[in-house]
């Protein structure tokens, strides 16, 4: 699937969708319009360009994910890795890590998180 681009605002509503989802659109209209401020209008178009970039589908009124918030961010963060680091993870950790530390339990998640990708 092709790399999907989202503005801040564009993330912002998504991540209230998927927070509430599966959720109506007149839903939708009355939160944005307290989070955003944004008129009726305002909130269908810019569910319509999430709609179009592949995120969300609009079913007799009822908007849900067609891609989970998990595999979205997912997605993203693979494409940074490439994008900025060549693809190497261990690029990607060495420049994460520097002049950093970690707890031993974050050290033992991460050691965890390992294991089972290499039993894949």
């Amino acid at each position: 699937m092709a790399e999907i681009q989202l503005g801040v605002i564009e993330a912002r509503y998504a991540d209230m969708i998927w927070e509430h989802e599966p959720v109506t659109s007149s839903e939708l209209v009355k939160m944005t319009a307290v989070e955003f401020n944004w008129k009726r209008t305002t909130a269908h178009n810019v569910l319509r360009r999430l709609i179009d970039k592949g995120l969300f589908r609009n079913e007799n009124g009822v908007v849900t994910a067609v891609i989970s918030r998990d595999e979205f961010y997912s997605r993203q963060s693979k494409q940074y890795v490439e994008d900025t680091f060549a693809g190497s993870l261990p690029a990607f950790i060495a420049a994460f890590m520097k002049d950093s530390k970690i707890t031993a339990d974050e050290a033992e998640t991460i050691r965890r998180m390992i294991d089972r990708a290499e039993e894949q």
